[in-house]
């Protein structure tokens, strides 16, 4: 027969695992999100996985205190170097993705226009004049 001792043991285990799952769909979320923001950066996430750091009490946007999960990962630019990386959560809501500094390639456009030389351009424009 079923005690009152007894489901209360069942129900602690029902919540312990119900939260458990929750906390791995969060987990998945703030994957995403990095994944979205270091493929718009052209970096490459490594071992396609965040870690988790610890819960804390962060400030919002507001500036308010709220309990927070805090993940972290690494990315590389070059292949050679691992750079670690942050993400902080409230719920479902990704906050922020702080990234260590890391280096880059600044990249120039390519010239649309083609250069002449001043003595070509000269030459051209002295025919035209009459």
């Amino acid at each position: 027969m079923l005690t009152l001792e007894n489901l209360m043991v069942l129900l602690l285990f029902l919540a312990a695992g119900g939260w458990l799952w929750h906390n791995h769909g969060l987990r998945e979320k703030a994957l995403a999100k990095v994944k979205a923001h270091c493929a718009q950066l052209e970096l490459e996430l490594l071992d396609e996985n965040v870690a988790f750091k610890r819960f804390a009490f962060v400030r919002d946007a507001k500036g308010q205190r709220r309990f927070a999960r805090l993940y972290s990962f690494e990315f590389t630019v070059t292949g050679e170097q691992r750079h670690p990386g942050n993400v902080t959560q409230f719920g479902p809501h990704s906050v922020q993705i702080e990234l260590a500094p890391y280096p880059f390639e600044i990249k120039t456009p390519q010239p649309t226009a083609e250069i002449i030389e001043l003595s070509q351009w000269r030459q051209e424009h002295k025919k035209r004049q009459p």
